[in-house]
């Protein structure tokens, strides 16, 4: 089956795609992207992600070339044409003169194994850190290349992700996902200040929590804070959510009664995810 993309105004396959190189947002990595889940073609959290890369262009002066709903068509078009029943889709726009290249692309997803979610990932602490005092960090730029040294640098040592801290030693992030610890069936999950992304699915557990009850908080919070948490989970939105089980050779949480807040929010998330939002 050939992957169609829709890029510039055309839908087209992959290999026929063709894009200048001497464009800004080519030579200079000046571009912003949305990775979304489709599972039977519904979006989670669709109207976020496109709030969110909209706010996005703004701040740093691209052009957006669709209006929202325009936007939201092409891309749901483009899921419907490769028609996986579970489905990577990624939004790009790429700074081009006065407006922007846009792409979208979607792939089929192959989701971790049952076995994954239920052992969790372990992750190593990387030596790269991320700037909390620049907006930047607020935003999902191409400009991806500490997530992807951090990331590499979790594989080659045979973990599956890396926490990312910030100058002042607190945790900002994973390289690619959220951070949240449970501490006496509460919440916790680093302060936008620290430098992390807000990402979607963060702001769904977070949701979450407050539709149940359950206190949420957002601070700083320290490799010690991971350590003595009772629990500890990673979120983006293609994992979902996932347990977070050691971190370097440390355990992540405590064993006793593991997992039993982190399974109930993969639950509630899962409901989510096959309803669509």
């Amino acid at each position: 089956m050939k992957e169609i993309i829709f890029l510039n105004g055309k839908f087209l396959p992959l290999r026929e795609a063709k894009i200048s190189i001497l464009t800004p947002g080519f030579l200079y990595g000046w571009g912003l992207f949305e990775t979304m889940r489709a599972y039977h073609e519904k979006i989670v959290y669709f109207n976020a992600h496109l709030e969110r890369i909209n706010r996005s262009c703004k701040l740093i002066g691209i052009n957006m070339p669709y209006s929202r709903n325009k936007l939201k068509g092409i891309i749901q078009e483009t899921v419907k044409t490769n028609a996986f029943t579970d489905a990577r889709v990624r939004l790009t726009l790429w700074k081009f003169a006065a407006g922007a290249d846009t792409l979208v692309s979607v792939k089929k997803y192959c989701p971790y194994s049952y076995a994954k979610y239920k052992n969790g990932f372990r992750a190593c602490v990387s030596s790269f850190r991320q700037n909390e005092g620049s907006h930047l960090a607020q935003l999902k730029t191409t400009s991806y290349l500490l997530y992807r040294l951090a990331y590499q640098q979790a594989k080659e040592q045979g973990f599956d992700e890396s926490v990312i801290l910030n100058p002042r030693g607190y945790i900002c992030e994973g390289s690619s996902t959220n951070i949240f610890l449970v501490k006496n069936q509460e919440l916790w999950t680093p302060a936008l200040e620290c430098g992390c992304l807000n990402g979607i699915t963060r702001k769904a557990v977070l949701d979450l929590a407050k539709k149940y009850h359950i206190k949420a908080y957002e601070g700083n919070l320290s490799l010690p804070d991971l350590y003595a948490a009772d629990e500890a989970f990673l979120t983006n939105s293609l994992l979902g959510i996932m347990p977070l089980a050691a971190v370097e050779k440390q355990r992540a949480g405590k064993g006793t009664g593991r997992y039993r807040i982190t399974r109930f929010f993969m639950q509630e998330y899962h409901s989510l995810l096959t309803r669509g939002t």
